[in-house]
């Protein structure tokens, strides 16, 4: 697994959500609970430029079919896909988190075939 940073705030916010969802989505609810755990947690204020944080736009290739998509990594109340935000609470969004460019990950989907996404640009919305 690539490390992953996540800043304070997110990771007590991710923890929390993880917890709570656990009844409802309990594999990815696990996974982020996971990511959260093994992430290098850093204070609020640091700069992370290049790292996918909640409310990034993130480009990322599907490696298995070529695909290039771009998203905004978003809380489960604010996904909207037809804006391409995706929540934090799905596979692929759960795999995101913490990722810097460059950087590849494998996730399992809801139909529980293993994929993997190569992040390829990663731009912090204000």
């Amino acid at each position: 697994m690539p490390p992953i940073v996540i800043t304070a705030s997110e990771a007590h916010r991710l923890s929390a959500l993880a917890d709570s969802s656990m009844a409802v989505f309990p594999r990815v609810a696990q996974f982020l609970a996971r990511e959260t755990d093994r992430a290098r947690v850093v204070a609020d204020d640091s700069e992370l430029p290049d790292v996918v944080r909640m409310g990034s736009r993130v480009r990322y290739r599907d490696d298995e079919t070529g695909d290039v998509r771009e998203v905004v990594l978003v809380y489960p109340h604010e996904a909207d896909i037809a804006l391409r935000r995706i929540s934090v609470l799905t596979p692929v969004g759960a795999a995101l988190i913490g990722l810097s460019v460059g950087q590849t990950i494998d996730f399992q989907t809801p139909s529980h075939q293993t994929r993997a996404v190569t992040i390829l640009a990663v731009k912090q919305q204000s």
